[in-house]
């Protein structure tokens, strides 16, 4: 019996070297992935300030002048479909967290039996009947992490989700300012529009009476006419795109489609500049997809922990005790119906066909997969702050030669108009000019449009937003 014994123990203590070297220790996150630059590329002086004055930290009813557009935020915020599933989401995994958080806990199972057994003529004769009722719990001990890893694992997951959420209302705000900016430049569009339809309709009308007088052709009234009809035809284009829009708006508020209320106009709404941004470090406090593929590597480790535990054995213990009789009548005479079961259980897994190692290879590529999806994140997020930081700078010198233009041909309008009724401009210049006028106008407008939205997508980038 001893010689049994000793082989069955070095049978065991060899199984256990075998599987010790063949899990390892699981590594933390790779502390390299967390490198980043000193300042975002195109970043000034002001835009690095120290990190209790960066953009990240603003509610976005701070960083946002126009009230109009903070209580359409605050309107999707509320009621935005995306988020609300975002938010669903968090709901789910407080459920899992709550069920691990019991998982240390040993289940109790009340059993209720009527067990008959029908013997064959030539078989033992067997009890016909027994009548049983048990209560059995069991408790696995954690010696090995397993359940401690899973805990791990589902508070990583449940953290993650609530970031997810917070990524979600970030870019929700972005998009709703966007979707207002680009609302304003239509306003701003078709305003000017109109008015130049109606310095259009006067050009003709005053090349109608030269002509009468003999002093235009008739190629003269054709051409100003296609160019009123130009203007003319682009106002209901216009007004189609901001009916849109305001429907996007709407949808994005969780709300029928319907009208949009503006409180600025485009050239009114003030255009922060010297925003700061802080230092790239701060992407892991402040930008929430970042911190969720942190939380995302965590959980993978769990994981990797808890299928490394699967190599060692289970000690479980399981203890039952209840009323067993062979007639019901006899079932509540106590003690004499009592029966108690203690057991202790050692499981030493040997040969799973390769499930267990293929599980553990599995969690630590997905783990590898989460450090890489980790990395790319703060790449993507460093790249998105210094693009936005770019171009904010160079649409803002665009935005300034734009403003200089439009003043240069409004003027240049004026003085053909005077030049025109003088004999001493062409009406293939007056038209030229007006027509150089109305573009550069639009242009300007959709230049003031790209940097307010510029600004709100460096607002996003920083991890604003959330708070």
């Amino acid at each position: 019996m001893k010689k049994e014994q000793l082989i069955i123990r070095s049978s065991t203590i060899s199984a256990l070297c075998i599987t010790l070297a063949a899990c390892g220790t699981p590594r933390e996150s790779l502390q390299s992935e967390r490198v980043f630059p000193a300042n975002y590329r195109g970043a000034s002086p002001v835009a690095s300030a120290p990190a209790d004055s960066v953009i990240a930290q603003l509610p976005y009813r701070t960083f946002f002048a126009d009230e109009t557009l903070c209580t359409l935020i605050d309107s999707a915020v509320a009621n935005n479909i995306d988020l609300q599933i975002a938010i669903k989401n968090i709901d789910i995994a407080q459920q899992t967290i709550d069920v691990a958080k019991l998982a240390l806990l040993p289940p109790l199972t009340l059993t209720v039996q009527d067990i008959r057994n029908y013997s064959s003529d030539n078989g033992v004769q067997k009890t016909p009947q027994e009548y049983s009722a048990a209560i059995s719990t069991s408790w696995e001990l954690d010696i090995w992490g397993k359940i401690r890893s899973k805990k791990k694992s589902a508070l990583a997951t449940y953290l993650k989700t609530q970031e997810a959420a917070k990524a979600v209302r970030t870019r929700l705000v972005a998009d709703v300012a966007s979707g207002y900016y680009n609302l304003l430049m239509l306003d701003a569009q078709l305003a000017v529009s109109k008015k130049n339809l109606a310095l259009a309709n006067t050009t003709l009308q005053m090349m109608q009476l030269q002509y009468t007088a003999g002093q235009v052709n008739d190629l003269a009234i054709k051409q100003q006419e296609a160019a009123r009809q130009s203007i003319a035809g682009s106002i209901p284009l216009i007004e189609q795109n901001i009916a849109l829009q305001e429907n996007a708006l709407s949808i994005l508020c969780g709300k029928m489609p319907d009208a949009i209320q503006r409180g600025t106009s485009l050239f009114t709404m003030k255009v922060g500049d010297n925003l700061s941004v802080g230092i790239p470090a701060a992407m892991l406090q402040n930008r929430a997809d970042v911190r969720a593929a942190e939380l995302a590597v965590r959980a993978a480790n769990a994981d990797v922990d808890d299928a490394g535990a699967a190599f060692y054995p289970s000690f479980t213990i399981t203890a039952q005790t209840g009323l067993s009789a062979l007639k019901s009548s006899n079932w509540f005479i106590i003690p004499g119906s009592i029966f108690n079961m203690v057991q202790g259980a050692i499981v030493q897994p040997i040969f799973q066909r390769g499930q267990i190692q293929a599980n553990y290879k599995q969690t630590s590529i997905k783990r590898d997969q989460a450090e890489l999806t980790f990395k790319q994140s703060m790449l993507k997020a460093v790249a998105e702050v210094s693009d936005a930081l770019v171009r904010l700078e160079k649409i803002k010198a665009q935005e300034v030669i734009a403003e200089e233009r439009v003043a240069t041909l409004q003027r240049a309008v004026t003085n053909a108009g005077m030049l025109f009724q003088s004999g001493l401009a062409t009406y293939l210049e007056v038209i030229v000019v007006q027509s150089n006028a109305l573009a550069a106008e639009l242009t300007l407008g959709d230049l003031r449009r790209q940097r307010l939205s510029a600004t709100a997508e460096l607002y996003r980038s920083v991890g604003g937003g959330w708070r």
